[in-house]
């Protein structure tokens, strides 16, 4: 009688045993992580891009005499709903430069000696946002049987028709980030073995992030003139972008290994791009997103690049800050957690070994 070969006692378990086999528990708590970042992404989206509302747009009201832009301030602060937030000016020098500044969304100048008044928008901050201001104080001026003539004082560029050049520049560095922190994981193990190691990842990725920031800003300008603006700036904006997105996607990876991929995505895709104020700028935007979207890089990016390209750079401080504190905060967390590795790498990503700490052999440990 012959005995069973290997290859007959692992066909005798049946297909259920090869499936046992073959599907870790890992594997299966992977793939249920990737579902839930795609319904979290499917709600993100659709939560927030659903249903546009204005809400409390900042808007300048001037006129000849304080109390008539007064009074007109008043009327348009009290339209249901709120959707706007007057604020009576002293002329329209004043109400144009709190434009240029990012002070305010729009201007309305009354003109009490006729029925015609001018309304001042800045689609360079967001075509749908200067159609929202459009929409509501024309129906408004209708109703006083009046008319407004709108002049755009700060025009998208010609290839730059709804004022998303800007969004989708920083989107693209935002993935350029986290990619790029995501293949030194796939190459090298998702934690560095030490904190000399820490610093090469965090060097490697300032080297493609200046790279990066500045073929991004040349694709955008002049090679599309797509975006106006100091393609210096734009350098420097996206440099800082690509590093702070992918410095912490390096700290999610030295938290939670691989899981630290997702991690990110859910900070800088899911949560982060529909809170950007990109197809819809903050006061169109539910009060979830608009609160959350000026403290996350897409949408810290997304403001200070259209400061860059159509307001003089102008109110771009605060959008730096955040996005310092990404970069800081990434790259320290990055250095604590390779501290605490004392020499021991992780598994690199798809190699079908453990990432606790005894992975890998010894000799392996320097990674």
């Amino acid at each position: 009688m012959t005995q069973p070969t290997p290859a007959d006692q692992g066909q005798s378990g049946g297909f259920l045993a090869e499936i046992k086999d073959a599907v870790t528990t890992r594997a299966a708590l992977l793939v249920l992580g990737v579902l839930a970042l795609q319904l979290a992404f499917i709600t993100s989206y659709v939560g927030a891009f659903h249903h546009p509302k204005p809400s409390e747009i900042p808007i300048a009201v001037a006129a000849p005499a304080a109390p008539i832009a007064e009074q007109t301030a008043k009327q348009l602060s009290a339209l249901p709903g709120k959707p706007l937030d007057p604020r009576a000016v002293q002329d329209e020098a004043t109400a144009l430069r709190q434009i240029h500044n990012r002070d305010v969304d729009g201007a309305l100048i009354v003109d009490p000696a006729g029925t015609t008044d001018k309304l001042l928008v800045a689609s360079g901050g967001g075509a749908s946002l200067s159609q929202a201001v459009e929409q509501i104080v024309g129906a408004v001026e209708k109703t006083q049987g009046r008319t407004v003539r709108v002049v755009d004082v700060a025009p998208t560029a010609a290839g730059d028709a709804r004022g998303l050049s800007s969004f989708y520049l920083v989107v693209g560095w935002c993935v350029g980030g986290y990619l790029c922190a995501a293949i030194l994981a796939i190459s090298a193990g998702a934690r560095p073995a030490n904190v000399h190691r820490a610093v090469i990842r965090l060097g490697a990725l300032l080297v493609y992030s200046i790279a990066a920031g500045l073929l991004g800003a040349v694709i955008a300008d002049p090679v599309l003139g797509a975006l106006p603006g100091s393609i210096w700036a734009l350098w420097g904006l996206g440099t800082l972008v690509v590093f702070a997105v992918g410095a912490i996607t390096l700290a999610f990876q030295g938290l939670a290994g691989v899981v630290g991929i997702g991690l990110a995505i859910l900070l800088v895709v899911v949560l982060g791009n529909p809170s950007a104020g990109g197809a819809y700028p903050y006061p169109l935007l539910p009060p979830f997103w608009k609160a959350i979207g000026p403290w996350l890089p897409p949408g810290a990016g997304t403001y200070a690049a259209r400061s860059i390209a159509y307001f003089k750079g102008n109110d771009i401080t605060g959008s730096l800050l955040v996005l310092s504190g990404w970069a800081v905060l990434g790259s320290a967390v990055t250095m604590a957690c390779a501290a605490g590795r004392r020499g021991k790498a992780g598994a690199a990503v798809g190699s079908g070994l453990p990432e606790g700490p005894d992975a890998l052999p010894e000799r392996e440990a320097v990674r």
